[in-house]
């Protein structure tokens, strides 16, 4: 209650917060300034945004706590160290202290403190734990780019070591370009014995990394791979039907899914729902019918419309009935928003729903 009560103050100021969260972290401890990108303009705001979050959900460890860890798991990559914990710590309690001042004293400060404590521990806990078994990220070389669309770019890349994820899966990837500025992608394909990973980029208005993949990488040009992470994956001990929705480039782990069912022999119906806003950026269809005619479980419909967040969740209810089917949504935040509403409201049971808002509790672009 003493957090929450804290979260609504600073709502209405969370940019002055979160500027001066980061003049305390900065000025105090200037040497962690490198551990940023150059330009703050994207990233100023996911590490505080991530922490208050997870303070919301402090009271929901089921919740909670596979977040964190996949925070601290997914923070090695940055550099981040347990020594970096209290320095954040301070800057937050800092920072509410300062903007919160209705709502501050003692009280709230020891509810923050024992939350901060326990959140940071998790994270360093996990952290730890994944350090014995997987490295901090993975250098891998691009292979193969290949321009789809004017905007849109399928990029082959062999990671040095082993790179062990799940279909459905996705990573955060940086360029050369960008240092220390990171974007999540989902991988296209299911786990190859080559070992090669592929990755579907639409390059974005002001997006750095995606403009940078699309219209700069090229063969030979190396990149670096965080963690696999997300939970859009099959449940191989079901045979229940799977109804997945693609919306643009999300059409990459669906068809990764679609492979994944077919290398374990399984015969249960698949149904793939493939948006787009034109016909030309249905990039993909070809492959995606190709898999059909090999696969006769398999139905593609491909639907082209702009309103694409209401356009293929209305088309995915002109069809079924869903409600034995397990469902995958995957593409534009908007679009999930919808579809996911949408299939909850033609009988599809929530937990029977799988879908990675892309940066887990909290968004993330470009």
């Amino acid at each position: 209650m003493l957090i929450r009560r804290t979260l609504e103050e600073i709502a209405p100021v969370a940019d002055r917060v979160t500027s001066y969260f980061y003049a305390l972290v900065f000025t105090r401890h200037p040497e962690l300034r490198d551990m940023f990108p150059a330009a703050m303009d994207t990233q100023r705001d996911r590490l505080l945004k991530a922490l208050l979050t997870a303070a919301e959900h402090i009271d929901d460890p089921g919740t909670l706590t596979p977040y964190l860890r996949r925070l601290g798991t997914g923070h090695r990559k940055y550099g981040t160290q347990p020594a970096h914990y209290p320095v954040v710590g301070e800057a937050l309690i800092g920072a509410l202290a300062r903007y919160a001042t209705a709502t501050w004293g003692a009280e709230a400060e020891a509810a923050w403190v024992r939350a901060y404590t326990a959140i940071s521990q998790t994270m360093i806990d996990a952290a730890a734990e994944d350090e014995r078994t997987s490295p901090a990220w993975w250098h891998a070389e691009v292979v193969s780019h290949e321009l789809r669309t004017q905007d849109i770019a399928v990029l082959t890349v062999r990671p040095d070591q082993p790179y062990p994820f799940l279909a459905g899966q996705y990573t955060s990837l940086e360029t050369p370009w960008w240092p220390r500025v990171w974007r999540h992608y989902s991988f296209a394909s299911a786990p190859r014995a080559d070992g090669l990973l592929s990755f579907h980029v639409k390059a974005v208005p002001a997006g750095w990394v995606s403009n940078a993949l699309v219209r700069h990488a090229r063969p030979g040009d190396v990149l670096r791979l965080g963690p696999p992470a997300g939970s859009m994956v099959v449940d191989h001990s079901t045979d229940n039907g799977m109804l997945c929705l693609g919306g643009g480039t999300g059409i990459a782990p669906i068809k990764a899914l679609i492979e994944d069912v077919a290398e374990h022999g399984e015969r249960r119906p698949v149904e793939v729902f493939f948006g787009a806003r034109s016909d030309g950026d249905l990039y993909d269809k070809d492959t995606l019918l190709g898999l059909q005619r090999s696969h006769p479980w398999l139905s593609v419909r491909p639907v082209v419309g702009e309103g694409l967040a209401g356009q293929l969740p209305q088309a995915v209810g002109e069809h079924g009935p869903w409600s034995s089917y397990d469902a995958f949504v995957s593409g534009p935040p908007a679009m999930i928003r919808s579809g996911v509403d949408e299939l909850r409201r033609i009988g599809i049971p929530q937990d029977r729903i799988r879908y990675d808002a892309v940066g887990e509790l909290v968004g993330a672009a470009g």
